[in-house]
């Protein structure tokens, strides 16, 4: 196998992947280029990562809660394993964008849910991603939308949607902070706090129309 394809395919695995192993950048030298950018784009044709091969011998990673080391492990093992690299490097792309972490949101399995709706999402339309991001749980409680009430406005998310997420830097007024963070008004998770002592309870979005500013 010529060194030059080795040498390009290793690049291409570096940038849309985690790397390969000499044996991996042989096959896929040897199906093609343009074959492996295919499959790198259409990751539905690979199988998932079936996380419970994970679990079943690492039990203390089942339900991290409060601690980010045991839900992290189970990612680590789907970057190394996983047959989608692409599909898997958008995920750790996004979660740097759309950032949240167990310090504030303090429950690490609605961070992992978070990273689920990267997989789904995260190759597809950007507008369809955000609206998702929106109404997610984790998202929801880390820029303290939760707190986010028609009768008192809180602007964190509404502010970071503008300024990180849309719009840029100088793109948008302050008039347009409040009205946006109105339009979230209502848009919260359940159940509240606190989550014990029965365990860490799944959070759900939710929408309370009772609660949202429609003025």
């Amino acid at each position: 196998m010529a060194d030059n394809g080795i040498a390009l395919m290793a690049h291409l695995m570096r940038r849309a992947g985690f790397g390969a192993t000499r044996e991996e950048l042989e096959a896929r030298a040897a199906r093609g280029y343009e074959a492996t950018v295919e499959e790198l784009l259409h990751p539905e044709k690979q199988e998932p990562i079936d996380k419970y091969d994970f679990l079943r011998y690492h039990s203390w990673a089942w339900k991290p809660g409060t601690l980010t080391a045991p839900g992290s492990g189970t990612w680590m093992y789907t970057m190394i394993n996983t047959k989608r690299p692409l599909e898997e490097k958008m995920v750790l792309f996004w979660h740097q964008i759309f950032a949240t972490g167990v310090s504030k949101v303090d429950h690490y399995d609605e961070i992992d849910d978070m990273l689920d709706l990267f997989r789904e999402k995260g190759m597809g339309n950007y507008r369809d991603l955000l609206a998702e991001v929106a109404k997610n749980p984790a998202m929801i409680h880390w820029l303290d939308n939760n707190e986010n009430h028609a009768e008192a406005v809180n602007e964190n998310w509404g502010r970071e949607l503008l300024e990180l997420f849309s719009m840029g830097v100088g793109n948008y007024t302050e008039v347009d902070v409040r009205e946006c963070s109105r339009a979230f008004t209502g848009w919260t998770i359940q159940p509240k706090l606190p989550r014990f002592p029965m365990g860490r309870f799944d959070w759900y979005f939710e929408y309370r129309e009772e609660d949202h500013d429609d003025t």
